[in-house]
């Protein structure tokens, strides 16, 4: 398996981007570091041209014959490596080097067998009902019960791709382009891949135990009443209402499930919170209202976006999938990136990082992170000039579960 090739641009007109996309490719792919011959293509756009969705793909697909299969989604914004194009007409493209017999692209008109796959690329609506339930449900269909990806981001169309070549009808009959449902690519025991989530807030108060909840009502924490808690934490009170109203909008929650401590050494989140909104307030009962159905035994805490924080976890992730890969297995540029004495070599034995997928809320991207495409830079700097691609969603898939607020990173290595 070689480096996939990978292109993205941005234009007004979606085939003047996707000539520019094209070139890139086609170049790449007369490289001998590149595949030449990749058959799976995963194609990012924003929703500037969702409403073109079904005319661009048509469009690649005759331009790329050789590659078979396609999936992807729509997004606010795309990633690739170093730069963000966020809230303006793009597309990004990677094209993967697999085998035919180490993926299988799914959707609901050509469903993913059981058991079939390690892991699987994601890709949902989410206007779907039951979601969550239907992510749970995906997960336990693959061998190691890992998922990554997200939802799309839309104003227009929540598009997806998904064109499969062992489908004689299924996905061809709607040209490829699908709404609605989950979609994406399962990958087979034998493709190499390290995923890691990355949070973007910070606890800004103990964490603690549901004691006692109602659906989405948290009514008491560690055996006192949520509302009183929350109060307490975030220093304010209902005599002063305006200000207690604009703090708790910026205020989110940090969920973990029954026995598991969600909140780090450092005081960071770990990795399995979920972040989740405040929707109300039920002074009532003196409880709180959030957007997750709860049950006792659960561990929340209170916690804002941070910028430090999201910068300092995101170099954390890139750092743990360095040490994965340790030294000898990343790339010349990764290498080089890290060290004050550079290589002049690659080292002979060990892996390399063939491409990356990156999905990452919406609500963050380079201005949360200090500057334009600031998020995407900082990955470069720890994994080097590697081929990646992503988009930035409504909500981000790991393992089992949708997440808010993160970044999920995910690399595939080759020998």
């Amino acid at each position: 398996m070689k480096l996939f090739p990978c292109g993205h641009a941005t234009h007004p007109q979606w085939r003047m981007a996707a000539g520019l996309v094209l070139a890139q490719l086609q170049a790449q792919m007369s490289l001998t570091d590149y595949a030449s011959q990749p058959r799976l293509g995963l194609l990012y756009i924003t929703d500037h041209y969702a409403p073109h969705a079904q005319a661009l793909l048509d469009h690649l697909r005759q331009a790329l014959p050789g590659v078979s299969d396609w999936a992807g989604t729509v997004g606010i914004g795309v990633a690739v490596n170093n730069a963000e194009y966020f809230d303006e007409p793009a597309m990004a493209i990677m094209l993967c080097d697999f085998k035919p017999e180490q993926y299988r692209v799914f959707s609901g008109v050509s469903p993913l067998p059981s058991a079939w796959a390690d892991a699987a690329l994601v890709h949902a609506d989410p206007n779907t009902p039951d979601l969550t339930e239907l992510i749970g449900e995906m997960a336990e269909r693959t061998q190691q019960g890992y998922l990554f990806g997200g939802l799309s981001a839309s104003r227009t169309r929540s598009v997806q791709f998904a064109v499969c070549a062992q489908n004689a009808g299924g996905a061809e009959v709607n040209g490829g382009v699908l709404e609605g449902g989950l979609s994406g690519v399962a990958f087979a025991p034998n493709v190499t891949l390290l995923s890691r989530v990355t949070q973007g807030c910070q606890p800004v108060a103990p964490e603690r135990e549901i004691s006692e909840s109602d659906g989405h009502v948290v009514l008491k924490l560690a055996g006192e009443p949520t509302l009183e808690v929350m109060l307490d934490d975030l220093g304010i009170s209902l005599k002063d209402p305006q200000k207690a109203i604009a703090v708790v909008r910026s205020t989110l929650v940090g969920l973990s499930a029954a026995g598991q401590s969600g909140v780090g050494r450092a005081g960071n989140l770990g990795n399995d919170v979920r972040v989740r909104h405040i929707i109300g307030l039920d002074p009532l009962r003196q409880g709180v209202a959030i957007a997750e159905h709860l049950e006792p035994g659960m561990r929340l805490t209170f916690c804002r976006r941070d910028v430090q924080a999201a910068r300092a976890d995101l170099v954390r992730v890139c750092a743990e999938i360095r040490e994965a890969l340790e030294p000898e297995m990343l790339s010349i540029e990764a290498i080089n990136a890290l060290s004050d004495d550079p290589v002049p070599t690659l080292p002979q034995a060990g892996q390399r990082i063939a491409g990356a997928v990156y999905v990452s809320c919406t609500g963050r991207g380079g201005p949360h992170f200090g500057g334009p495409s600031a998020e995407l830079q900082i990955i470069r700097h720890a994994l080097g000039d590697v081929p990646l691609v992503g988009f930035f969603a409504a909500g981000e898939i790991a393992r089992n579960q949708l997440y808010g607020y993160t970044g999920v990173l995910t690399v595939f290595t080759t020998d």
